[in-house]
């Protein structure tokens, strides 16, 4: 009998779990759907501009772009150290990420979908609460010289950045400014000048939409899916008493303050974060938790105990720790006011019979739109799938540990491994990659596959006369010379360039890359022995000979480098 109770309880998590999801799963894809499209038409330029400082209006901004962005906790917190790397404000930075997992679009649509409306507007106006207090607090806290320390600890997390060096070269382009890919920065000045409605009828923007939208499906799948098990199995399992004693109740505003409070410590405990916090929020408001409680729960995604790790490696352990402190202050102050604020209202609601509790799956309209929205998916996956036909993909690659899409020119990690750079959504998946020797061997193999395509530098002249294609004297790619839109002629030898950096780096430095013999078989890689400017060879930089106070000689080749971090580097590879 005891087993049989075991099973059943077993059993019946499953099911609540299953009947969870199937309620809420047109809602999922309708809400990365949106969001997938927002990411693809709103420009990264439109994205960092005027996020100088932490003023209203630019918390605003930032709070918008929030919203339009990737839901997923772990890619928030890269996002948002991305940009306080490229000089935006840090509590801007912060804005940014708060609303990135608090305000879009799919959380409040599975909001409604399994609490009700009222917590959908609990969460959005308790999230602009949140944000403008945030703020507050966060300038009260946190001083300045401690985001200056923060500041040159993203720039350079390995320890590589020289002060002298105008940009570190762990964010400056990589082989001579070129990523084998067009340039974003190019792309999206087209797509600022563009208005919204040639944009809604560009099919690549649509493409782009669709990879983004599968790409934050496959990233956060596991969030989700521990999210729904675990909300099914403590609905089942867990007994009333057992939240009874977790969430004090009966004792007005000390019930209120105590429950805000423990929020966030379940949601740090949880492991569980975006969208996959909102089961596990169900349950809890079953259990007992108060309004507020449930409120500020969501509102600490943010404050799960992987990404606490995350902020100790990105800003330090002092101020990982006060910005930990700062956020849990600020959710539980904002779940406790948005309660008051409804509590007044009379919007506070009663029932917490909710549909965690499903009676099974059934025809009615959630199953109609199921299968309604299941349909639309299909299309995207083909969309994603056939994105080049339609000119998609350009400036973009996929985070091979989270399948991520990730812009190339404002990836927040990569690595260079098996002749070619790998980018990532975050550190964090940088990390997994570099201690994962099979997600290393898939990619070499994909890489392998890649420069099949390519031709080698010493290839060029083996071109026939009648050849449609060139070689890029920079990065060595293969060119389509009918369809380049970048092209220079030096001494009547026209060249083609695959993108605006490689033409950039060529008519800068011609002396390095022509091929009409002048180049010194001397010369190796970006070195020099004559002109007056030279390439770092691992920045990309344009160097002055006769001022460069960092330059190595190598097997009889002089090199000449921006900064000590690039000598140090270049010397180091040169040894290994």
């Amino acid at each position: 009998m005891i087993y049989l109770s075991i099973y059943s309880k077993f059993i019946g998590g499953a099911e609540e779990a299953l009947y969870m999801f199937w309620d809420t799963a047109w809602a999922l894809i309708l809400g990365f759907a949106i969001s997938g499209a927002v990411q693809s038409f709103v420009t990264r330029k439109e994205m960092e501009k005027t996020l100088g400082d932490h003023k209203p209006v630019t918390v605003a901004k930032a709070s918008v772009l929030g919203m339009v962005s990737s839901s997923c906790s772990y890619a928030a917190s890269a996002m948002a150290k991305s940009l306080f790397s490229k000089g935006a404000d840090f509590l801007s930075a912060m804005a940014f990420m708060f609303a990135s997992t608090n305000l879009v679009i799919e959380l409040g649509i599975v909001l409604i979908i399994l609490l009700g409306w009222q917590f959908f507007a609990a969460e959005f106006i308790g999230g602009s609460i949140m944000i403008v207090l945030l703020v507050a607090v966060g300038a009260a806290v946190i001083t300045p010289a401690a985001i200056a320390r923060a500041r040159a600890r993203v720039k350079s997390p390995s320890g590589d950045f020289d002060p002298s060096c105008e940009t570190p070269f762990s964010l400056q382009p990589s082989n001579g400014g070129h990523n084998h890919k067009e340039s974003y920065a190019d792309s999206d000045s087209m797509a600022e000048g563009e208005t919204l409605k040639s944009r809604l009828r560009n099919p690549a923007l649509w493409a782009d939409g669709a990879n983004y939208a599968l790409s934050d499906l496959k990233m956060l799948r596991k969030e989700m899916l521990i999210g729904f098990v675990v909300a099914g199995y403590l609905a089942t399992i867990v007994p009333t008493s057992v939240w009874s004693v977790v969430f004090i109740s009966g004792h007005g505003i000390l019930t209120q303050i105590e429950n805000a409070l423990v929020g966030p410590i379940i949601a740090f405990l949880s492991f569980v974060c975006s969208v996959g916090n909102i089961p596990l929020a169900a349950a809890l408001w079953k259990g007992g938790i108060s309004f507020g409680g449930v409120i500020s729960f969501i509102f600490a995604d943010l404050v799960a105990f992987p990404l606490v790790m995350i902020y100790r490696k990105l800003y330090g352990g002092k101020l990982a720790v006060q910005l930990v402190l700062v956020f849990w202050v600020v959710m539980s102050i904002a779940g406790f006011i948005i309660e008051e604020i409804f509590s007044a209202a009379g919007l506070v609601p009663t029932n917490r019979q909710i549909k965690i509790l499903s009676s099974g799956i059934r025809l009615d309209s959630s199953t109609y739109l199921d299968i309604t929205f299941f349909l639309l998916f299909i299309a995207m996956i083909w969309l994603a799938r056939n994105r080049a036909r339609f000119g998609g993909g350009k400036g973009y690659a996929i985070d091979p540990v989270c399948q991520m899409q990730v812009e190339v020119d404002n990836a927040p990690a990569k690595v260079y491994a098996n002749g070619s750079w790998v980018y990532f959504c975050s550190d964090n998946c940088k990390e997994r990659f570099e201690r994962s020797p099979d997600i290393q061997k898939r990619v070499s193999g994909n890489a392998g596959d890649t420069h099949k395509m390519h031709m080698s530098a010493e290839a060029h002249n083996s071109l026939p006369a009648t050849s449609t294609v060139a070689i890029d004297p920079v990065c060595s790619m293969t060119v389509d010379i009918a369809s380049a839109q970048y092209s220079s002629n030096l001494d009547g030898i026209d060249y083609y360039f695959c993108n605006s950096g490689c033409k950039e780096q060529f008519d800068n430095s011609p002396e390095i890359y022509r091929k009409d013999g002048s180049m010194s078989s001397q010369h190796d890689e970006h070195g020099s022995d004559h002109g007056t400017t030279a390439i770092d060879p691992i920045c990309g930089m344009t160097v002055d000979i006769a001022t460069a106070q960092y330059s190595a000689n190598v097997n009889g080749v002089d090199y000449y480098f921006c900064c000590s971090g690039c000598k140090e580097k270049f010397l180091a590879q040169r040894h290994s």
